[in-house]
């Protein structure tokens, strides 16, 4: 590598003579020469392009960005604006539905409350008539039993007391209102 730069550099050293070519190697020199090389090109190959030209090309460019992005956030707004509309009747809806909801869950609590109370109220009357029933039965049961041994009791003491005449004499009287009877009855 060193070699190949000593040979520049050696190019660069030599006397330049009329009619000679050689490498300049003074950097400011050949920097406006390149330039004013380049300006001469672009000058020359570039006369059907001018800098208004393209100067005006990307200005309409960034006229029609910015109208593009003005209809764009015109859009955005319309639709935010339709949005809110949207949110705002969706929460009048969902506070009709919440009180709407609070109201039935009390109609249904009260109903509830009420079906409840008809319901105990009619197990009362039951247990009531069930109980008077039982206290019926049993009272009846009790009569029956009494009854029975007030009869047993008659029919021991009726047979050790009474002999054979006191007997038909009985037997005779309750004939006697046997006959009464029908013929009242008739």
């Amino acid at each position: 590598m060193k070699n190949v730069t000593d040979s520049f550099v050696s190019l660069g050293r030599w006397p330049s003579a009329a009619g000679s070519f050689g490498f300049n190697i003074d950097i400011l020199s050949t920097n406006l020469i390149n330039l004013s090389v380049v300006l001469g090109v672009l000058i020359f190959f570039g006369k059907g392009v001018c800098v208004s030209d393209l100067l005006d090309n990307r200005k309409q460019r960034i006229l029609n960005t910015i109208r593009n992005s003005e209809e764009l956030r015109g859009g955005a707004f319309e639709q935010l604006e339709k949005a809110r509309a949207r949110l705002r009747k969706v929460e009048k809806e969902a506070d009709q539905f919440r009180v709407t909801g609070y109201s039935e869950i009390e109609r249904e609590k009260l109903n509830l409350i009420n079906s409840t109370y008809k319901t105990l109220e009619q197990l009362e009357n039951y247990k009531n008539e069930t109980i008077q029933f039982e206290q019926q039965r049993t009272i009846n049961q009790v009569r029956q039993r009494v009854f029975q041994q007030a009869l047993r009791r008659a029919l021991g003491i009726l047979n050790s007391c009474l002999n054979n005449e006191l007997h038909l004499r009985t037997i005779s009287a309750n004939i006697d209102m046997l006959g009464s009877m029908k013929e009242i009855t008739d």
